[in-house]
């Protein structure tokens, strides 16, 4: 093995719902490792602040309006991208959302709602992508999962349902179409610092107390936590990696919890 294995240039990346946060981070690291960058979100307004923070950033990026969980903008966004950039070797299914409702309190329509955003639009992304990687002979799709892919917790019925069929939805993508090495894997973040969980890290928080206390690194993540591990599974190193969830929590599924005093 050489350093060159973890090398993405002269690749391209697609990374949805990379305006901010997780997706911004990876996007930014696939950069620095050389990769051409594609991003989308849903409305214009949030493309147009995720292009602002990549030029900050020092960082190219092409950024569409694509909502992922309609298959027809879908497909028109895929054709766009192939059209200007030739290729997309790299998937990344970022775009998700939660919501904290329990479940004898959350409406139908609204666990179908969290699983078309983050369960049905892997799938749909995906399906639209994978005919040119299969073109091309290569290709990597990594899917966010979750800790919740193996966990449960009050309150998130629906994220847990949607990112425990992504993990599967991830495996089978590997048995159909690793013969054309195509190499689909996950990524689970543990609890992660972003602007979505700042009002739950406030110090004395009970969540935070909760986190910190089921956490063997005793912290919380930050987006950076997450850029090696993406890289990893979007290069050459991990050609032989297929079908896995690489959880990147800071020891939280490995640990049983402290001991009561």
């Amino acid at each position: 093995m050489e350093m060159k294995d973890f090398s993405l240039e002269g690749k391209v990346a697609w990374v949805t719902g990379a305006s901010y946060g997780i997706g911004f981070a990876i996007a930014s690291a696939y950069a620095t490792a050389g990769a051409k960058i594609v991003f989308n979100d849903i409305k214009q307004e949030l493309v147009d602040k995720g292009l602002a923070s990549y030029k900050e950033a020092g960082i190219e990026a092409t950024g569409y309006v694509c909502d992922v969980t309609n298959e027809e903008q879908v497909e028109a966004t895929t054709a766009a991208i192939l059209e200007k950039f030739g290729k997309i070797d790299i998937l990344v299914n970022n775009a998700g959302i939660i919501k904290r409702i329990p479940m004898l309190e959350m409406k139908a329509s609204e666990f179908r709602q969290v699983i078309d955003v983050d369960l049905n639009a892997p799938f749909i992304v995906s399906k639209a992508v994978i005919p040119s990687m299969i073109k091309n002979g290569h290709g990597k799709i990594i899917n966010i999962c979750s800790m919740m892919s193996e966990l449960g917790r009050e309150t998130v019925s629906a994220y847990a349902a949607a990112k425990g069929g992504l993990k599967m939805l991830t495996r089978n993508i590997a048995s159909e179409y690793g013969q054309y090495n195509i190499q689909c894997n996950g990524i689970g973040p543990g609890y992660i610092e972003t602007p979505q969980t700042a009002p739950l890290r406030v110090p004395g928080h009970p969540f935070n107390e909760f986190i910190l206390a089921k956490t063997p690194a005793n912290r919380w993540g930050k987006p950076e936590d997450l850029q090696g591990p993406a890289v990893f599974l979007a290069s050459d190193a991990s050609n032989f990696v297929n079908g896995h969830v690489l959880y990147v929590d800071g020891g939280i599924l490995a640990y049983i919890g402290k001991q009561p005093q």
